[in-house]
C-alpha cells in the first residue's frame, strides 16, 4: 500500500478501468446508497441542521484565520498537561518523528487507530522499513490489511469488498498475522466480525505503543477527540504504555462548545448515527489512566500552501464524513481506487492537488472527476462549495499562475494537453468583450443550426459519445428582445 498511490495513471485511465468492472459497481451501489438514505433520514431528525452546518462552517473558517495562534495554544496546553508536542512540516518529517519515538521504547510493534494522516504520509510503510510492524484495528483498515489492498473510502474503506471477499482474505491471510481465522469462517457479518476481534485481542493485549490519528483537537485544553463505532479506537488508546497521535494542524476547533456542533454533524453524516458509540477524549497524560506517555505530532504537509489559497482554503473545513462521496455519481460509478489517493471523491478532488500539487499526472486530473452536480456541496455539514472549488483548480491546471508550494510563491506553468482548451478560453473571452463580434456569431450560428452536427468532430467526440449538443436556438436572445419589446427594458 502507498498513502498517495504513486505511479497510478490519470482519474480518465484508471476510471475507465474500474467501470468495467461489474462486482465493483454492484458492490459501490449498495453499499453508497444504503448509507446515503441513512443519512438523510438521520438529518432529517434535526429542525436545526442548517444552523448547525452554517455553525460548523463558521467555526472552521474562524480557525483557519487565527491558525497560528490556535497551534502555539494547542501546543502550550499539551505540554501542560504532560504531553510532547513535535512539528513536522512534511510527511518525511512526520514519519521520522514517529520512527524515531517508536525505537526509543524498545518495541517493534504497534497497533493503529484509524487515521487518514498516517495513511496520507503512507506511515505504516515507513515503520515496516525501519522493522517496527504496524497492526490496523479499525475492521474494514484490517481488512484493507491483510488483504494487501489500498483503502476506496474514507469512512468505509473497504467498501469495493463485498462479505465473501472479505471472508476469503480472513481465511487465506490472518494466520500470516497473527490468530487464524476460524476453519469453518462463513461470510455472515457476526461471525466475520468475530474472527476480527479474536485475531485483534491478542495484539491490543500485547501491545505497549499506539498510534492514533485525532477527529478534532480542542486548542483551549489540548484535549484530542476520536470517535468510533467499534471500540478498537478505545483499546489503542488505552492499553499502550505510549502513546503517538499524528495529527493535520487544520483539526483544531478553539473550545468545548465548539466542538459540540460537530460531534452533531459528524455522526449523522458519516454513519447516519445520532452519536458515535464510542467517542474518546485524552488530554496529555494521568498517573496510573491511560498511556503514561503522549507525543503529538502536528503535521502540515502542504496544509499551509492550501490555506495561502483564498478559494481553496475552504478544504481544510472537511471533518472526514465521506458525505459527499456517497452521494457523487462518479465517485459510485469509479469507486475509490480511481483517485489515486488516500482521500477519494468529492473532498479528494480537491484536497489531494491542493496537498500534493498539481504537477503530476493524476493530480492534474482529479479536478476533472466531477460532473459538477452540487451533491457534495448540499450533503456538506461544513458547506465545502466543492463545486466552486474544481472549477478553481481546473482553472489553475489549464492556465497555470501563482501559487504557493512548500510555503514560497510561485508561478505554475499550465499542464500539458491543455492547449486547445486555453486557445478556446481565449477566443471566448475576446468575443465576450466584443459585442459586436459576438452579436454576428450568434446570428450565424443560429442561420445555419440546420447544418449543425450531431456530434462533435475529433477530440470533441469524448464529450458528445455521452450527451446531446444543446440546441442552437432560432434566433438569438438579444434580437427576439429586440423584436418582441422594441428594444424597451435595457436590453443592449
Amino acid at each position: 500500500m502507498s498513502g498517495t498511490f504513486v505511479g497510478m495513471p490519470a482519474f480518465p485511465v484508471a476510471a475507465r478501468e474500474a467501470v468495467g468492472d461489474t462486482t465493483l459497481r454492484g458492490n459501490l451501489r449498495h453499499a453508497t446508497r444504503t448509507i446515503r438514505d441513512k443519512r438523510a433520514r438521520a438529518v432529517a431528525e434535526l429542525d436545526d441542521w442548517a444552523a448547525l452546518r452554517e455553525a460548523g462552517k463558521q467555526i472552521k473558517d474562524h480557525t483557519l484565520r487565527h491558525l497560528d495562534r490556535y497551534l502555539v495554544q494547542v501546543e502550550e496546553a499539551v505540554t501542560a498537561a504532560g504531553g510532547t508536542v513535535h512539528w513536522a512540516a512534511d510527511a518525511d518529517e512526520a514519519n521520522e518523528i514517529v520512527a524515531r519515538l517508536v525505537e526509543e521504547t524498545g518495541e517493534r510493534e504497534v497497533v493503529k487507530v484509524k487515521s487518514m494522516a498516517t495513511q496520507e504520509i503512507a506511515l505504516n510503510e515507513a515503520l515496516e522499513a525501519r522493522g517496527i510492524h504496524a497492526y490496523e484495528t479499525d475492521l474494514a483498515e484490517l481488512i484493507v490489511q491483510l488483504g494487501k489492498d489500498r483503502p476506496s473510502h474514507i469512512l468505509v474503506p473497504a467498501i469495493h469488498r463485498n462479505r465473501g471477499e472479505i471472508r476469503d482474505v480472513f481465511r487465506s491471510e490472518m494466520g500470516e498475522w497473527g490468530r487464524p481465522a476460524p476453519e469453518n469462517l462463513t461470510d455472515t457479518p457476526a461471525e466475520l466480525a468475530e474472527a476480527a476481534r479474536l485475531h485483534l485481542r491478542e495484539k491490543f493485549l500485547r501491545a505497549r505503543v499506539g498510534i492514533s490519528g485525532a477527529n478534532f483537537v480542542v486548542a483551549e485544553t489540548g484535549t484530542l477527540v476520536v470517535v468510533e463505532s467499534e471500540g478498537n479506537g478505545r483499546m489503542c488508546l488505552t492499553l499502550p504504555e505510549t502513546l503517538i497521535s499524528v495529527v493535520g494542524i487544520e483539526k483544531i476547533v478553539p473550545t468545548w462548545r465548539d466542538l459540540e456542533v460537530f460531534l452533531q454533524t459528524l455522526p449523522r453524516s458519516s454513519t447516519a448515527e445520532r452519536m458515535n458509540p464510542y467517542t474518546s477524549m485524552w488530554t496529555g497524560t494521568t498517573d496510573e489512566d491511560g498511556p503514561g506517555t503522549f507525543h503529538l505530532v502536528l503535521l502540515d504537509n502542504g496544509r499551509t500552501d492550501t490555506l495561502a489559497d483564498q478559494v481553496g482554503r475552504q478544504a481544510l473545513r472537511c471533518i472526514r464524513c465521506s458525505a459527499c462521496l456517497n452521494v457523487c455519481p462518479v465517485y459510485e460509478r469509479a469507486g475509490g481506487h480511481a483517485y489515486g489517493s488516500v482521500y477519494p471523491g468529492p473532498i479528494g478532488a480537491i484536497l489531494s492537488p491542493q496537498l500534493r500539487g498539481t504537477g503530476s499526472e493524476i493530480d492534474a486530473s482529479l479536478p476533472y472527476a466531477s460532473s459538477l452536480c452540487g451533491a457534495c456541496y448540499e450533503v456538506c455539514p461544513v458547506a465545502i462549495d466543492i463545486p466552486e472549488v474544481l472549477v478553481h483548480l481546473r482553472e489553475r491546471v489549464v492556465q497555470g499562475g501563482p501559487a504557493v508550494r512548500h510555503g514560497n510563491r510561485v508561478v505554475l506553468k499550465p499542464a500539458k494537453g491543455h492547449a486547445a482548451e486555453r486557445a478556446a478560453m481565449r477566443a471566448a473571452q475576446w468575443a465576450f468583450t466584443h459585442p459586436g463580434a459576438l452579436r454576428a456569431g450568434q446570428r450565424l450560428a443560429s442561420r445555419t443550426r440546420r447544418l449543425h452536427p450531431r456530434t462533435l468532430p475529433g477530440p470533441g467526440r469524448a464529450w458528445s459519445g455521452s450527451r446531446d449538443l444543446p440546441a442552437v436556438p432560432a434566433e438569438p436572445f438579444r434580437d427576439w428582445w429586440q423584436r418582441t419589446h422594441g428594444g424597451k427594458g435595457g436590453a443592449k
